[in-house]
Order: structure tokens, then sequence, then C-alpha cells
């Protein structure tokens, strides 16, 4: 069974899978329904996406759908490293802005779920890392929504130099959290 870690922020988890190795390599169940139901997550994933990011100091985020289009993911890297940042967005939630960072890398073999409310983002760490993730519904161009990764209203505390980090022309472009419209509000 993979040990799941609360992050801080409420549904944000850090989940371990278990992994069987012998000379011939190893074995991994890198998702399952069942154990994922019996801590209480309960979750229909829809799509499978994978990225590789050729060089260190890719930075791709902060990235969300809007409703009716929001999406759960679980994201892991099967190759390198990344840097990876949650954001609570849910408009008059106790942690609104507030964000949590962890490391993950086909090294340690974790993953992280990323609930629907909040914005995600990450930097890799090593040249040629793939970052794959689960999500439970499909992408809207018309919902997909991106903050600006150095919003000084968030103040993400990202572990490279920002002036040499490599970014798309959308994420250049994205606007402050306070500009933005979620299409989240905190339910209690």
């Amino acid at each position: 069974m993979p040990e799941f870690r609360q992050l801080g922020l409420d549904g944000v988890f850090e989940i371990l899978p278990d992994r069987f190795g012998d000379e011939r390599g190893f074995f991994s169940e890198t998702y399952s329904a069942k154990a994922f139901a019996e801590v209480g997550i309960d979750l229909a994933f829809v799509q499978d996406n994978h990225s590789l990011s050729a060089q260190k100091g890719v930075l791709r985020g902060l990235h969300f759908q809007t409703p009716p289009f929001a999406q759960d993911k679980l994201v892991r890297v099967t190759r390198g490293s990344v840097f990876d940042v949650i954001v609570d967005i849910r408009r008059g939630s106790p942690t609104f802005a507030k964000w949590v960072g962890v490391e993950i890398s086909a090294e340690k073999w974790n993953q992280v779920l990323v609930p629907k409310g909040f914005a995600h983002g990450f930097v890799t760490l090593e040249p040629d890392t793939e970052f794959l993730y689960k999500v439970t519904n499909y992408y809207s161009k018309d919902c997909d929504r991106s903050i600006r990764f150095d919003d000084p209203a968030i103040s993400v505390e990202w572990p490279v130099d920002l002036a040499k980090v490599i970014l798309s022309d959308k994420d250049r472009a994205a606007g402050l959290l306070a500009d933005t419209k979620t299409g989240f509000i905190y339910k209690g």
C-alpha cells in the first residue's frame, strides 16, 4: 500500500508508491483506485499526459483549468527531478494564495496529488526530465488559465535563479492571481 503524506494544504498529498526491485530491475504499482479510496480519495482519471523538458531550469506554470473543466492531477517524474509547486486559488479559503513545494524525482519515486482549486507548476532540476500526470477532466482551451510564477502575492521560493528560467510565451504573459478569475470558491 502506498504511503500518503498531507503536504499542508487541504487535499494536497505526497504519495510514495511501493517499489520492489531485484537484479532484473523493479516493479511498482503507480496508481490504484482501491488504495486511494481506502484513504478517502475517490477520483476518476480520464487522461494521462507526458512532458519532456530537455534543459535544467524549464519552468512550467502556474497552471489550472476553471470549472466546468477543472482538473485534479496526480503528478510524477519518471526521469530526472523537479521542484513541484501547488498554490491554493480558492477564494475565501484560509490558505488562499499559500503554496507548498516538494521535490519530485525518479529516484525518490514519489508523486503529488493536486486537487481542483489549486494552481500547479514545476521547474526542472535536471536536463531531460520526464513529467507524467493523470487528470480527472479533459483539456479545455477556453478554461485554461495561468498565474505568474513570480507573483509577489504568492512569493514562491523557487530553488533556481529566476533570471535564467526557460519559459513558454504563455507563462511569460501570465497575469497575477489578483487579476485572474479562478472560478473557485472555498466551501469550508
